[in-house]
């Protein structure tokens, strides 16, 4: 087992990572059941994973009690907050019990959020089961729902008190699924670790392909470098965990526009935000154009959007613009954008000017 510590004081909390680790799961929650049920909220989608986790904890001793909640972006939102707290308070859930979420990025912010202020904080465990949730959103503890304006603008940071991330499970994971993922394993080579984007490009095939050696490694070395941002920077206060939101300032502008839909999933908008905030960085005379080209050909040949087309966006510039206003970034009217002089040289610019973003947006559209 790998495990990596997030070194936060009190919040401190242990990744656990192991293949097969979902069947054992029960040991190790055991400590935190207080011989109480325990809650497990999940979706749809990950009914085979819940019934071999609620086996693992029955062969505990551990009582569980099942939340299934339809899968999808849809779900983070104030009908489901208030459905599945409600749901918790039936249950009895008590402020020094822990609620499992063990789904996807939409799961793990959902009951993220709604254990921050059940009974003004209780705790939860992540168990991801998609490679975005396992190398991105379960770590680090920002909770959140979407709101009419934009993704993720109500919310709170909330640690989780353990995090519990089995590989094998991506197994049954969709390849388009697979693929947005991957998106964020690619994000922290091009932050500062562009040895490890190297790493990607070598290996990246073989990740998506099955490889087991290569998703625990991908997965390990992801997690790893965003327990350290995290600990450096926990509530994004210094500017050091802004280089997290690489590609998504650019991404949640394309998700807003096909309205959070499975017409571009997250981590399809993250990637063709990327490859847009490495264009920019060029235009604006910051980035060689060699390592632009490098991100948005990598991206290209794993099958993930690296540009507005291929992402099916057709909006023009001041439309996508329009959308970055209600960034939850936004400071004094300014919106930071992660730009990049290099791979693995990604900073934090709030000098950037909306027009020379929409200017550039136009540039990148194909004509009709």
């Amino acid at each position: 087992m790998t495990i990596v510590p997030v070194a936060l004081g009190a919040r401190s909390y242990d990744i656990r990572i192991e293949a097969g680790l979902l069947a054992r799961a029960g040991e190790i929650l055991a400590p935190f059941s207080r011989g109480r049920t325990m809650a497990i909220v999940s979706d749809e989608n990950v009914r085979p994973h819940l019934a071999m986790l609620q086996a693992s904890m029955e062969k505990a001793g551990i009582a569980s009690e099942a939340i299934i909640l339809p899968p999808g972006e849809a779900t983070k939102s104030w009908a489901q907050l208030e459905a599945l707290t409600d749901r918790l308070l039936d249950l009895g859930i008590e402020r020094g019990d822990h609620v499992i979420a063990l789904g996807g990025g939409v799961i793990g912010d959902l009951v993220g959020f709604a254990t921050s202020i059940l009974k003004r904080g209780c705790g939860f465990i992540q168990i991801p089961t998609t490679l975005l949730a396992q190398v991105d959103s379960s770590v680090g503890g920002k909770t959140a729902i979407n709101s009419r304006a934009g993704k993720n603008l109500i919310g709170a940071f909330h640690q989780p008190a353990m995090v519990l991330i089995d590989p094998q499970v991506l197994d049954t994971l969709g390849a388009r699924e697979l693929r947005a993922g991957y998106a964020e394993v690619v994000k922290y080579g091009l932050i500062d670790d562009p040895e490890f984007f190297a790493w990607c490009e070598r290996n990246g095939a073989a990740l998506l392909a099955g490889d087991p050696a290569a998703r625990e490694y991908a997965i390990a070395r992801s997690v790893t470098a965003k327990a350290r941002i995290v600990a450096e920077d926990e509530r994004e206060t210094t500017g050091k965990r802004a280089l997290l939101n690489l590609g998504h300032t650019f991404g949640h502008a394309l998700e807003a526009e096909t309205g959070f839909s499975d017409k571009l999933l997250h981590g399809e908008g993250v990637a063709a935000g990327m490859a847009l905030a490495f264009g920019f960085s060029v235009a604006q005379g910051l980035c060689p154009a060699a390592d632009a080209d490098r991100v948005a050909a990598h991206l290209r040949d794993t099958g993930l959007p690296h540009d507005l087309a291929s992402a099916g966006i057709a909006a023009g510039g001041e439309t996508l613009v329009a959308h970055m206003l209600h960034d939850k970034k936004m400071d004094a009217g300014t919106l930071p954008f992660l730009l990049a002089r290099g791979i693995g040289q990604s900073y934090l610019d709030k000098t950037v000017s909306l027009n020379d973003v929409a200017a550039f947006l136009d540039r990148q559209q194909v004509p009709a």
